[in-house]
Parts: structure tokens; sequence; C-alpha cells
């Protein structure tokens, strides 16, 4: 779907625990290794660092996406790459083409709402964007999900600057993860989300001139994880906007792009959503009316449960 370039002022500026509690982190840089421990588990590391004075990866079970911190001695490594993983569920989700462009359009210097747009299964899976924001965290929001039921699944996709200015929101996210009302993804969504109101998508987002992917990319997970949380697979790119060279740099980062179904602000259903839905909102303090129609669908039925991990989605 095509989303209204005028309501992506949303982002503008006005998973499991780890099994390692990192501290300050260091030397961090992607890796692809295929692992095994003493017990004969295999996973994939993804991330190298150093944290407390201990080597430590970020490994990924490749089957069931899930991520976790462990201590790189306990793991024996070697480098691996793409073709020998190709058959992975992990390594099938990182491939996901983009959507092709319409026969009748003019070929465009970017990509709109490429990678996984939705999800498997009987269900939904329900994403919120944490862009920088001069707001506070929409706590209602998560109240709702939690009154679902216990550990209702939600995946939030963050960017590093919102986490530098919202430290005591992170925090009661965290809490009410640790009790159970919820529980989250992390998914990356930039270290700085640039925007500029006006300007062209081609030049806009993640495509400004001068844009380090990098950084953008692995700020947000060490600052995750020097936060006490486990970066997931998942990255959404800010605005969903990309482009073909985006997306080889985040098939080298081991990253699967995501998408969505339907961004309710822009695109409120007219119907029941089906199954497998992504559906994006903004619960940044950005986007109330948003959440609004995420509340409105909800009790209409429109958006029908049972809310799925987005690990299922691939």
């Amino acid at each position: 779907m095509r989303f209204a370039p005028l309501l992506l002022i949303s982002c503008a500026i006005t998973g499991a625990p780890a099994n390692v509690r990192a501290g300050p982190v260091g030397g961090y840089g992607p890796v692809f290794e295929q692992c095994q421990n003493r017990s004969g588990e295999a996973r994939l590391a993804i991330r190298r660092m150093n944290s407390g004075g201990q080597e430590i990866i970020l490994t990924v079970e490749p089957q069931s996406l899930a991520t976790a911190l462990e201590p790189a001695k306990d793991w024996a490594c070697e480098p691996t790459d793409d073709a020998a993983q190709a058959a992975t569920r992990y390594l099938r989700a990182v491939d996901l083409a983009p959507p092709p462009p319409k026969a009748s359009a003019a070929p465009k210097a970017y990509l709109q709402n490429a990678g996984l747009r939705h999800g498997a299964g009987a269900g939904a899976f329900v994403t919120g964007d944490l862009c920088p924001s001069g707001k506070p965290l929409d706590r209602s929001f998560f109240e709702l999900l939690a009154a679902q039921g216990r550990h209702t699944p939600v995946a939030l996709s963050i960017s590093g600057l919102w986490l530098t200015h919202h430290e005591a929101d992170f925090a009661w996210l965290q809490d009410r993860t640790r009790e159970g009302a919820i529980d989250i993804t992390w998914v990356n969504h930039s270290w700085r989300h640039p925007y500029a109101p006006g300007v062209p998508f081609e030049r806009n987002f993640l495509l400004t001139p001068g844009v380090d992917m990098d950084a953008e990319v692995f700020k947000t997970e060490k600052l995750l994880i020097e936060h006490g949380e486990t970066p997931s697979v998942f990255f959404r790119f800010p605005g969903l906007i990309s482009n073909p060279a985006l997306m080889e740099a985040l098939r080298r980062f081991h990253l699967i792009a995501l998408g969505a179904d339907s961004w309710l602000a822009i695109a409120p259903p007219a119907r029941a959503l089906p199954s497998g839905a992504i559906v994006l909102v903004h619960p940044n303090g950005n986007e109330p009316q948003g959440l609004k129609l995420f509340a409105r669908s909800l009790q209409s039925g429109n958006l029908k449960g049972p809310f799925l991990p987005l690990d299922e989605a691939p």
C-alpha cells in the first residue's frame, strides 16, 4: 500500500531477557558465524562485543529467530556465509524481496514499505514506532494491550535518540515487561531517524545525504544492550522509506526489513484486517489519532487477535 507523505510528520521531533547483562559495550561489530555450545545447541552469531572484561556474542536461533546475548567462551564458532545458511528460516526472511514496482509507474529513486509487510498465522502483529519525539510515551496504549491478557506481544521500533531522551519511559516499559503485562520485541528504527518536512523521499529519512548507515544501525543496537535489552533481527526504516542500496546494507548486517499492512493513522481499515496483518501505530506521543483508531478497530472487530510475537511473522 502507498502511504501519504503528509502524515509522515508523526515521526518528526516535537523478546526474551538477555543471557548476559552487559554494561558499557566496546569493540562492537558485525560477524556471521556458525556456533555450537557444549550441549550441541547450534546458533548463528551476528555481532561481537566486549563488556565487563568478557567477550559477548549476539546470537540468533536460525529457525525461531530468537536472539540472545551469550558469553563467547561458551560457544565454538567459525565463519559462515549466506550460501551455507540459505535454507534456514532466518536467511529466507533476510532475503525477502522488496515489492515490485507497478508496471505503469515511472522508476523511482526510493522504495516504500519494502520487506516484510504481512505475517503468517491467525491473528495480528502489533508494532509501534518510537521515533524521536518531544512528547511523553502514550502509556495508555500499553495498558490497553495489557488488558488483552498477560504477556501480550508487541514489537517496538526504537530510535536511539528516542531512548536517550526518554529514559524514564523506557524504564517503565521494562517494568511492564518484567511484571508480565506485555512482551516486547525490540526492533531497530535507526539512531537519528532523520526527517525534513517537504524534502522529497529520495533525499529524506535514511536517504538524507551524509547518513552513515553503519552508525544508524549499530549505535542503536549497542544502546539497547547497554540498557539491558536484546536487539531482535528486525529493522524498520524511518518513514518506511529505503532504496536498493539500503536494503542490501540490511542484508549485509543480517537484518530483516519490517514494513506494514496498515499504518492505521493513514489507512484505517474499512473492514476486518486479514489474518497475519502487521499493524503500525506511533505510541511516541506524536500520533494520538492512530492510537484512537487502534482502540476503535479493536472494539469493532476490524482488528482481531490473538496478537502474535513478531518472530512468528516471516
